[in-house]
């Protein structure tokens, strides 16, 4: 996502000859950019918020050596869910479709807490 984001961001920002003011807010620079190129860092964002918990609870339980079957299950399907929570939002970004996806991959993300909270203590 990085990538995809500076790769489309880059070019947004020289064809519309953007000033990079450092006295203007960022989100007011960028508000100035497509929606299809700001969906991008929306996204990347996005991944540094409840992802961080499943990386977290993921280490946790490979760690501890519980980190097979259905967690393991658990995981992957955590992981499919916010792939394809991220390109729906990059691509299409329909709202209530995003909302569908981030709801089922919160809930798998608290069954594996559960599970890993159930198992450490």
């Amino acid at each position: 996502m990085w990538f995809w984001m500076y790769a489309t961001r880059i070019p947004a920002i020289f064809a519309a000859k953007l000033k990079l003011d450092p006295n203007v807010p960022k989100g007011e620079l960028m508000a100035t950019l497509p929606p299809r190129v700001r969906w991008k860092a929306d996204n990347y964002n996005h991944l540094f918020e409840q992802p961080t918990v499943f990386y977290a609870v993921a280490l946790s339980l490979a760690v501890i050596g519980q980190g097979g079957g259905g967690n393991a299950m658990l995981a992957w399907v955590y992981v499919g869910l916010r792939v394809a929570h991220s390109l729906l939002q990059v691509l299409w970004n329909n709202i209530s479709a995003r909302f569908g996806l981030f709801t089922l991959s919160a809930f798998t993300l608290m069954a594996l807490t559960f599970n890993a909270v159930r198992l450490v203590f």
